[in-house]
Formats: structure tokens, C-alpha cells, sequence
């Protein structure tokens, strides 16, 4: 086995993200993992790996003692004949608050349009791919899985294979229980989101007691935008900075984005029995009750006789790359050439 998997840079001009109002870059860098046989007389199917929050495709190939990178876990799986020759692609739809959550805003840019019409013809451009759908697969963890779920949900025409882990799912659970952590760290700068963000980008080591409200920030630049004002001021909160209390109008417009409400569209539900796989897990000690979105999410999905494998595992949301162990091979076999 080669101790080295091949990773390429391919470098994505970012045409959809020009003029983004956060100003952030469009011309994106994206990391590649070339599989062992790799060459320009094969094609190979093609897997869309998704970052979480606060993290780009660059994370996937962070050195950690003890720990494989995903590009050293794909070959070593490869090598041991676990996994069928597949490349994988790792994004960067990063924005300056701390993600995209890979829909299109007006707060951020069109993340979605950028990566399942700009990115993926890119590849296929690029690359020697197999370049259509029931080749192409989309993964993630945490908002990564939040992701390849939706965008899977919305674009059956792309993708024929899902992974989510510890994906984003029943809000009520996961991002509600944030709400006064969040209004805390917001005190000190009077309800003053933009002057919270000039505070938090300034700070040489990040306040970890602040990121509660960097998150739920990011999230209200996805779900929640403000088209009536400019950046970074253009969003809407689901709830009162000052009393907490959640604001239904608002709020409402985030459950638009939920899985588990979104199954119950049949346009969804018919994307989703169209998969040729759909893999979902979590850690059972989840601390963002992530948990019960899936045993949610999974019970609709049996309810809806929408085929799903659903597993679960004893631990907590960090740290749990090693669960692309079960995920990756599921899917190379999915969309294998």
C-alpha cells in the first residue's frame, strides 16, 4: 500500500460565487484524491465529500496522530479490496460565517448552484470521470451531511448515492437548545452582530464560549437572510436577542430546511426512493441530540417505505471520521463503473 495516497489541487474559478456580498473568495481550491490505478485511459465514479461547519475539503486530509486522513482511510480500503477505485472530491464552500450549509442566500452567495451545477461539470471537465448521476455520490458529516441529505433531496438528477452523518436534522432538537448560550455571548456587544463578528474574525485564539452564536449566525445566513440590508447585517435571528424568546416568523422559514420536514414533500420523498443508496448514522451520545433527528428522520423515511440503512454507534459528535470507514465502500459500490 502506498504510504502516500495522490491527492491533486484543482483550483475551481468560482464563477456562481462572483460578487458574493460577503465578499469571500470565489476562485476556490479543491482537494482531490486520485485513486491507486488512477490514469487518463479510465474513468472512475466520483464521490462529493462535504465539510461541517467552520471546516473546508481541506480538513479531510489534516494530519491527526493515531488517526487516518479520509485519503489514507479511501486507499488503505482500496488496497485491502473494501472499497472500488473511486475519487473523491472535497469542496470548499466556506464563508467568512464559518460556512455556507450549501444553500443558495443572499446573505453568502449561491453555495448550492456553485457546487452541484459550477463544481461538479467542472470535475467532469476536468477529469476523467463517469459523468453522469448513477456515478456520483455526495457525503458528509454535521452540516457536511446536512448537506449531501438535502442537496441529494433536491437534485435526484446528480447524485444516485447519500451518506449523512450526524447530519443537521429535527431543529427543534439541535439548533433551539443554542438559542440562550448564543444570546450570552451576544450581551457584551449589545445585540450587535456585526460588531460580535469584527470581534470574532480579530481574536489570535477564537473564545469557545462564542461559538454557539458564530453557529447559529451561520445558520441564520443560510436559512434566515435579510435581503433588505447589506453584509453582514443581512439576517434575521430566530429569536430575541434580549429575552430569548423565539421569533415563530423567522423560525418557520429555518424549518423550510429541515429533513425531517422535508420528507413529508412527495417531490423529496420520491428523490429519496430514487437513491441506489441511502446511509444514515450517528453517534448515540451526540451532544447536539443529533441523535433523535435520525431516529426521526429514519422513521419517516420506513413510514414513506423509502429504503434507508440506519445505524447508530456509541459516541459523540466529535472526532468520529473513522465512521467513513462504513460509508465510503457502501457508496464506491453504489456508483461503481
Amino acid at each position: 500500500m502506498s504510504r502516500y495516497p495522490r491527492i491533486v489541487e484543482i483550483t475551481v474559478p468560482g464563477t456562481t460565487l462572483a460578487g458574493n456580498p460577503l465578499k469571500d473568495p470565489a476562485e476556490r481550491r479543491v482537494p482531490v484524491y486520485l485513486p491507486p490505478s488512477f490514469d487518463d485511459k479510465k474513468r472512475f465514479s466520483v464521490i462529493y465529500l462535504l465539510a461541517g461547519f467552520a471546516s473546508t475539503g481541506q480538513s479531510f486530509m489534516n494530519f491527526s496522530f493515531g488517526r487516518q486522513s479520509v485519503p489514507e482511510m479511501a486507499e488503505s480500503l482500496i488496497t485491502e479490496g473494501r472499497m472500488q477505485e473511486t475519487i473523491i472530491v472535497m469542496p470548499d464552500c466556506m464563508t467568512r460565517y464559518g460556512g455556507s450549509q450549501y444553500v443558495d442566500s443572499v446573505a453568502t452567495g449561491n453555495y448550492e448552484t456553485y457546487l452541484v451545477d459550477e463544481v461538479v461539470s467542472f470535475i467532469d471537465q476536468t477529469l476523467p470521470t463517469l459523468a453522469s448521476r448513477e456515478h456520483r455520490a455526495i457525503a458528509g458529516k454535521s452540516s457536511g451531511g446536512f448537506g449531501a441529505l438535502r442537496l441529494a433531496m433536491r437534485h435526484p438528477d446528480k447524485f444516485a448515492a447519500v451518506a449523512c452523518h450526524s447530519g443537521d436534522m429535527a431543529f427543534e432538537l439541535c439548533y433551539k437548545p443554542n438559542f440562550p448560550a448564543a444570546a450570552r455571548a451576544l450581551a457584551p456587544y449589545d445585540g450587535n452582530f456585526a460588531a460580535f463578528l469584527d470581534a470574532y474574525e480579530k481574536a489570535l485564539k477564537k473564545p469557545q464560549k462564542e461559538f454557539a452564536l458564530l453557529d447559529l449566525l451561520g445558520m441564520a445566513a443560510a436559512y434566515s437572510p435579510d435581503a433588505s440590508q447589506s453584509a453582514p447585517g443581512n439576517i434575521r435571528m430566530p429569536f430575541n436577542p434580549y429575552t430569548c424568546e423565539p421569533v415563530d416568523k423567522v423560525w418557520q422559514e429555518w424549518l423550510g430546511f429541515d429533513p425531517v420536514v422535508m420528507i413529508e414533500q412527495a417531490e423529496y420523498r420520491e428523490a429519496l426512493r430514487s437513491l441506489g443508496l441511502l446511509f444514515l448514522d450517528c453517534g448515540t451520545l451526540d451532544e447536539y441530540n443529533l441523535q433523535f433527528g435520525l431516529r426521526i428522520f429514519s422513521a419517516k423515511a420506513t413510514r414513506h417505505s423509502i429504503a434507508h440503512r440506519c445505524e447508530e454507534f456509541m459516541d459523540s459528535h466529535s472526532n468520529t471520521s473513522y465512521r467513513y470507514n462504513v460509508s465510503l465502500p457502501l457508496l464506491s459500490e453504489a456508483i461503481a463503473g
